[in-house]
Order: C-alpha cells, then sequence, then structure tokens
C-alpha cells in the first residue's frame, strides 16, 4: 500500500510543470505577508473592517488550497470542481431570481442535465457540442419544456431569467476548465499554467482594483451599480494586474509583449463582468449573491469576473494559438 502511493506521489511530481510549483509558491508567500500585516493590524486597530480582511485572507487560504489540490490531481478533479463551482453558482443566481412551480422541471434539467453533460462534453473534448449544447439546445428545448407546464404568466422573464443564468453560471464558467484542453504547438501538458495564469490575472485584477479604489479612488464608476468601483481603482488595480500577467509570460505560450495584452483582455473582461453581475444584484435588491465564502460572499461573487473574462479568453488563445 505504502508502495503503491509513493509510486502514485512520484508520478503526480512529475507530470507537475515546474513552474507550477514556483508559482503557487509566490501565491502561498503572498499569502502568509498578506496574514501578517492582517494580524498587526487587528492587535493595533481592531474594527469591523479588519475583521473582514481577516476574513478574506483566510478564504483564500481555503480556495487556494482546494484549487492547487484538484490542479495536482489532475483534469478530471479540475471538471469536477468547476462543475461543483457551477452548480453552486446557479443555486445562488436561481434562489435570487423568483421561479413558479412551472419552473420546477426546467430547473431540474438545469441542474441535473446541463452542468454534468456541459462538463462530460469537455471531458471528452468534443469541442463541437459543448460549444453549442446549452445556447442553441438548451435555449430551444428549455422554453419548450417551461410551456408544457402550461404556466404563462411572466413566461417570457422567468424563461430568460433561467437561461441567462444558466449561460452564465455554467456555459461562461465552463470554458475555464476548458483550457484544458487546447492542443497548442511547443506547449504540450503545461495547460494547466494557463488555467492558472486566467484566474491569476481575473482574481489579482478584483483584489488590485479594490485595494487602489480604496487608497486613491475619488471618482465613482457606476454609483448606482457598485458603489465600491472607482476609476482610480479601476486603471490602478487594471494595470497592475496587466503588469503582473506580463511578468508571468514564461508560464504562458505568449511573449512578453501578448502575455501583456491577454492580461489586459482579461482584466477588462473582469470587470466588466463583476459590473454587469453587480447591475443584476442591485436589480434583485441583494449585496451579494450567497454567504457562501466568510468575506466575499457568494460563489458568484467569486466568479463573477470569470464569467465574462473566461469564454474570451478561451477563444482568443484558440484562435491565435492552437
Amino acid at each position: 500500500m505504502n508502495e503503491n502511493l509513493q509510486r502514485w506521489f512520484e508520478s503526480l511530481l512529475l507530470r507537475t510543470p515546474d513552474e507550477f510549483w514556483l508559482v503557487m509558491g509566490g501565491v502561498l508567500a503572498l499569502l502568509m505577508v498578506a496574514s501578517l500585516i492582517a494580524a498587526v493590524l487587528k492587535r493595533r486597530k481592531p474594527g469591523a473592517t479588519v475583521d473582514n480582511l481577516v476574513a478574506r485572507i483566510n478564504a483564500w487560504w481555503a480556495m487556494v488550497a482546494v484549487l492547487g489540490a484538484c490542479f495536482l490531481l489532475g483534469p478530471v478533479a479540475t471538471l469536477v470542481l468547476f462543475a461543483l463551482a457551477s452548480f453552486l453558482a446557479l443555486r445562488e443566481f436561481v434562489t435570487l431570481t423568483p421561479t413558479r412551480r412551472g419552473d420546477h422541471l426546467v430547473l431540474c434539467l438545469c441542474f441535473y442535465v446541463a452542468i454534468p453533460l456541459q462538463y462530460f462534453l469537455i471531458g471528452i473534448d468534443w469541442y463541437g457540442l459543448f460549444v453549442m449544447c446549452i445556447p442553441v439546445y438548451g435555449f430551444l428545448l428549455l422554453p419548450a419544456v417551461s410551456a408544457l407546464a402550461g404556466d404563462t404568466e411572466d413566461f417570457l422573464a422567468r424563461n430568460t431569467k433561467i437561461q441567462w443564468g444558466l449561460m452564465l453560471t455554467v456555459y461562461c464558467i465552463s470554458y475555464a476548465p476548458a483550457l484544458l484542453l487546447l492542443d497548442i504547438p511547443g506547449y504540450e501538458n503545461s495547460n494547466l499554467l494557463l488555467l492558472l495564469y486566467l484566474l491569476l490575472v481575473v482574481q489579482l485584477s478584483d483584489v488590485l482594483q479594490y485595494v487602489f479604489g480604496k487608497l486613491f479612488g475619488k471618482h465613482k464608476l457606476a454609483p448606482s451599480v457598485s458603489p465600491s468601483k472607482t476609476v482610480e481603482g479601476l486603471v490602478g488595480g487594471g494595470l497592475s494586474a496587466a503588469g503582473v500577467g506580463a511578468a508571468l509570460w514564461w508560464i504562458t505560450p505568449f511573449t512578453p509583449l501578448q502575455s501583456g495584452l491577454m492580461s489586459l483582455l482579461i482584466v477588462i473582461c473582469g470587470f466588466l463582468g463583476g459590473l454587469a453581475l453587480s447591475a443584476v444584484k442591485r436589480s434583485l435588491g441583494a449585496k451579494d449573491w450567497g454567504q457562501m465564502i466568510e468575506g466575499h460572499g457568494g460563489m458568484l461573487d467569486r466568479l463573477d469576473s470569470v464569467t465574462f473574462a473566461a469564454p474570451i479568453f478561451f477563444h482568443v488563445v484558440r484562435y491565435a494559438f492552437a
């Protein structure tokens, strides 16, 4: 038993790119510094703001641990993780958007057919179908099933909400692990790093925009939609995240210039995704999508930027480099 475990562990180390360990080491070092700063602040200036910061950092430790473990276990574990994330995000979306009895069968199809099918198609690398399954077949099937229930009250609004939720939380998010399937010349067995690159730039952009906004923010960008978003936060945090992305060119198939431009694209798409979903939350009278992740809100609060960034990044990489 011990020998089998040792062989498995050795094969795990062999198939994991060296760059992965370097990047994860950097991420863990940043979290250690952040935890130290938070501990000092909690001792010197205790309060709700510092408590929220500590909660956010602790949540980041947990999220990095889960992501790192799934990345190490391979594509199947990573697909399962994102499928679970899609399930939780869709549940949050549906919880905030009122539904009726006639929507129950449609929702069952979304949760228990669409999600497993979408990630299964990605797992078997059926590109032609996974890019069409939800936006074409799901788009046509779900309202037809809903019509069979015979409930016509607010029919268009109800089905629009469900389909928009399915597109965002399942279809768009699924493009992140789909990066593992791309066949990029000279980049064989390294697609894990491309997924890591996307997530790092997206999440760094969110964090840095928040930090720059708190430190230098004076001009509100869209106060009625997201009061915390500022011009200074977007410019300072976005450019800083793009700079970090450019510096990470060595884990990608891009040149430094290409990496900087791709990072900027990710930052812009992520910002638009966060802004659009903030508008949805405001229209529903909610501050967060949920309370699943302490200090962060719900799963969709953490993945709102990914919903816009992942599909755009996937297609640009596929058509330009694969």
